[in-house]
């Protein structure tokens, strides 16, 4: 923010060029490193077999729960 409001002098290029999209680039690194993570994620679901077979008990019991509405699941 000191950078910003100029209260730390840099150069007249730095100040009007770099310091003005510091903050668009830092949402958009937050942003990469989230997806990085969330890709990640999905790439190693396999890797914990317990939530893997928590999932699919999950997945029946709603394939259950909805045949006995009356709902054609399959």
């Amino acid at each position: 923010m000191a950078c910003f409001l100029g209260i730390i002098p840099f150069s007249p290029k730095i100040q009007d060029e770099i310091i003005p999209v510091i903050p668009f680039w830092a949402i958009v690194s937050f942003g990469a490193f989230l997806l990085f993570r969330l890709g990640y994620g999905v790439f190693t679901f396999n890797d914990v077999p317990e939530a893997h077979k928590e999932l699919m008990q999950q997945i029946e019991q709603a394939k259950n729960e909805l045949r006995s509405k009356g709902v054609e699941v399959d």
